[in-house]
Parts: structure tokens; sequence; C-alpha cells
């Protein structure tokens, strides 16, 4: 009886091994694209790269099973790339009706815009309505962003007048701003957290927040041809599960502190 016993014990730790390396080898490897921006994708003094989404994926691939051969792009080759389908997935992604007819959405996080404005800026110029009211003043944003319900209706009066300017990164975008060629910049958390901490910047600035009641909801990336529903699904039960467990909150608060980690959290439906 014994004997019958410790075989059936080799047995089953055999299944249980057997079932390990089968996770860990099941879902393969795919090509992920990270961009640079803010406090998501950001690199060290001494080259090497860190933040959200890196973090992110890293705990993905430990959870799924999963590996990711990352390269940097630009966002618009990336989405071109995805588009295309020759790009696996990518990271902190909007979802719009064009965009999910080629790539799923597997939400980790949402935010929303705020707006930065010279701190000599008139006081009508403070609020939206004063802004748009006031043909003189120009705003920047970076090209092909989303910007949430309320800023974009308010930028598309804006694009009538030919007071928008469009820049390809948040550098240039910046650089429109301090050489005062543009009135205001939109920014979300991720992207101005890091810039206000700059002493020349943040003295130069005013930081309100215009549409507390707006929500864009951020996530992976996955190319619905290139990646099969099985894998994305894998990815999809990881992230739920860093949702859970609080691993998100946790990384959100290493790279944003606590107060803008909770205004992060992913609190909608699942599916």
């Amino acid at each position: 009886m014994q004997r019958i016993a410790l075989l059936f014990l080799i047995l089953g730790l055999n299944c249980i091994a057997a079932g390990a390396a089968e996770h860990s080898t099941a879902c393969g490897s795919m090509q992920l694209a990270y961009y640079e921006l803010g406090t998501l994708y950001y690199r060290h003094a001494d080259g090497s790269y860190t933040g959200i989404d890196k973090d992110v994926v890293e705990e993905v691939a430990k959870r799924s099973g999963c590996k990711f051969d990352t390269v940097l792009e630009s966002r618009v080759r990336i989405w071109t790339q995805l588009k295309n389908n020759t790009l696996d997935m990518s990271v902190s992604g909007i979802p719009t009706p064009e965009r999910e007819k080629f790539a799923e959405f597997i939400p980790y996080f949402s935010t929303r815009n705020y707006i930065l404005l010279h701190r000599d800026m008139p006081v009508h110029g403070l609020s939206m309505a004063g802004f748009l009211n006031d043909a003189n003043l120009k705003v920047a944003v970076i090209k092909s962003f989303k910007h949430g319900p309320k800023f974009d209706e308010w930028l598309e009066k804006l694009w009538a007048q030919k007071r928008v300017y469009e820049a390809s990164d948040i550098d240039s975008l910046l650089r429109l701003f301090l050489a005062r060629r543009v009135d205001a910049i939109i920014a979300l958390p991720t992207v101005w957290q890091p810039l206000l901490k700059k002493e020349e910047i943040n003295k130069q600035v005013h930081l309100f927040d215009w549409a507390p009641q707006d929500s864009i909801v951020h996530g992976l990336i996955v190319s619905k041809e290139r990646v099969s529903k099985a894998r994305r699904d894998l990815l999809r039960k990881a992230i739920y599960s860093m949702a859970d467990d609080g691993t998100l909150e946790q990384i959100f608060t290493r790279h944003m502190g606590s107060k803008l980690a909770q205004e992060l959290r992913y609190d909608g439906p699942r599916f």
C-alpha cells in the first residue's frame, strides 16, 4: 500500500510539474512596443528604462507565462504597425471604435486630462469658456492623442478657428509652451507630474482640472489578427489578478505617489 501511495504521489507531482511547464511555454513570445511618455516609460540617468508600463508588462509576463520581445517606437509607428498587422502588442492605449477593429484593449488604468496655463494668463482665460472666447489664445496637443469627451468637444471648436498646434511628442509640446507660441497644453497626470517636479517649469505654469467628470481608459493593446484569443485571455487574466491583489496600485504608487495612484485605479467593467 505504501508503494502504491508513493507511486500516486510521484505521478501527481509529475502532473503538476508538467502543468507548470505547459503554462510557462504555452503562450510563447510576442513583440511588444513601448513608447516614451512621462512616468509610463522613461529613461534613468544611467540610460536604463523604467516606468509604469515596464513594471506592468514584466508582472504580466510572470503571471501569464508569456514572453515579450520589447522594442522602443514612436506612437505614430506603433499605431501604423498595429493597424497593418505587423506588431503584436503595445501599452497604455486608448480604445476608439476605429482602433477596436484591429486590436483588443485590456484596461489597467483610467485617468483624465488637465490643462496647463501660463501663470500670467488673463483671468478670463482661466476657464474653458473664457479661453474659448478669446480668439488670441492657442493650445497645443500631441498628435493622435485622445483627450476625453469634454476636452475633445472644446478642441473641436478651437480646431475650427485654427487655434490648435500639434506636436509629435511631449518634448516638442513643452517647447511650444515655454517659447510662448501657445498659451496652454493638455496633459495627463502621467505627463504633468514629472514635469512639475522641475522648478523651472513649475514656476511658469498653473494646473487646472477642467474636466473632472472625464475618464480615459488605458489598456494593453493586443492585435486581434496576430494574437490568438487564448493568449489574449491569458493576458487579461493576469491584468485582472494584478488589480485584485493590489499589485497595479503598488506600481502606480511607485511612480506617481499614493494620491495620484488612487486616481489611476480602473473600476470599470471587465469584459
